[in-house]
């Protein structure tokens, strides 16, 4: 099994790439000249960002407000810079987990490979494992968001996205949403 260990990285970042409805996101991990880049969905880029605010804001709490957790991205670990070139995917994402060291006050990051059905014959997936600071998790979540939220915008009704040409809306009993009604 491969693990892609990075304690720390120079930089961890979420992205994407590709137009609104046809993006491809992936995590980034770089340091002393190495670089991993996984591929994973849109939800999980979310999904992975919404648990880190939450386990921070739950370290914080338990902490009574004295462990080294800012509350907000420190402006100075701020990233948005495009993806290091060249993207080349070093595997897909299937399960992630995330904890929190307190003895080292840092965020642990594990993105496990997925495993298709075909391949369960094979040695333990890959694994990237990153350890990162609260600061630099909190700035994680803020780059995160915001290319999760770059994407197609929302149908005003119900909520799912929209592409050029509108969508079958639900709300509209299976009309087409983003068109003229009559």
């Amino acid at each position: 099994m491969p693990v892609f260990d990075y304690d720390p990285p120079e930089r961890f970042v979420a992205g994407a790439l590709g137009q609104p409805g046809a993006r491809v996101f992936f995590l980034q991990a770089r340091a002393e000249g190495r670089l991993t880049t996984v591929a994973l969905e849109k939800l999980q880029v979310a999904a992975l960002a919404g648990r880190l605010d939450e386990l921070l804001d739950e370290v914080l709490r338990l902490s009574g407000g004295t462990a080294q957790v800012p509350a907000l991205a420190p402006s100075d670990l701020s990233d948005d810079a495009p993806l290091d070139t060249p993207v080349a995917e070093d595997f897909r994402v299937g399960t992630m987990a995330l904890t929190w060291d307190a003895e080292k006050a840092q965020v642990v990051i594990e993105a496990q490979e997925v495993i298709d059905e075909d391949d369960l014959d094979r040695p333990d997936p890959a694994v990237l494992r990153v350890r990162i600071s609260a600061g630099a998790a909190r700035a994680f979540t803020q780059r995160a968001l915001q290319i999760v939220a770059a994407g197609r915008p929302p149908c005003p009704l119900c909520g799912q996205p929209l592409d050029a040409a509108g969508h079958v809306c639900v709300r509209l009993n299976g009309y087409r949403g983003g068109e003229a009604a009559s």
